[in-house]
């Protein structure tokens, strides 16, 4: 794995992956430009991804944990305000549960509602299902309303208490992570 750089609007077709953090145990973006930390569980979250966009015919895989230097407020800020494009803008998102209660974890609204297509794998990274076919569970789970989660509702429609009804249920354990 190497980073690569696109200029806006040039950036080709990629794979996102969705996951939990394990603190101390991520892949790093310093990891990543240093070449180290293979040895990290996080490592091999991103090697399972690699080797599945390939299959999926993708050269390219964003993943935040090692695409953003979050040593640097500037950078982690961008990264915030931009996630949610990032996201929309993915052909496809990998969400990892490391374990299945993770279903009630905090994910980030824009995991849940910008991807056009999820797939979603269990912690031996074996596929449970899709966005579209989990979509009522998601829907029960977290408020979503399933159209809302499926892009048929446009969340220009949606009121901003309706938006903060979705994440006041939430609990997270990154404080980053209740930001957006």
């Amino acid at each position: 794995f190497s980073l690569t750089w696109f200029k806006f609007g040039d950036i080709p077709p990629y794979a996102i992956l969705s996951h939990t953090w394990v603190d101390d145990n991520e892949f790093t973006f310093e990891e990543m430009t240093t070449r180290t930390g293979r040895n990290r569980d996080g490592y091999k979250k991103i090697q399972f991804c690699g080797d599945q966009a390939k299959k999926d015919g993708l050269e390219y895989l964003w993943v935040d944990s090692c695409c953003v230097d979050n040593t640097l407020s500037a950078e982690l800020s961008e990264a915030i305000s931009s996630m949610f494009r990032w996201y929309s803008e993915a052909t496809i998102c990998y969400v990892y549960l490391s374990d299945l209660s993770a279903f009630d974890e905090g994910w980030t609204l824009q995991e849940l509602i910008a991807p056009k297509e999820a797939v979603f794998f269990t912690a031996t990274w074996k596929a449970i299902g899709t966005k579209k076919s989990l979509c009522g569970a998601l829907s029960s789970l977290t408020g979503i309303p399933s159209g809302v989660l499926l892009l048929e509702e446009s969340l220009h429609n949606t009121s901003n208490a309706q938006k903060m009804s979705w994440a006041s249920t939430r609990s997270t354990t990154r404080e980053e992570d209740m930001a957006y």
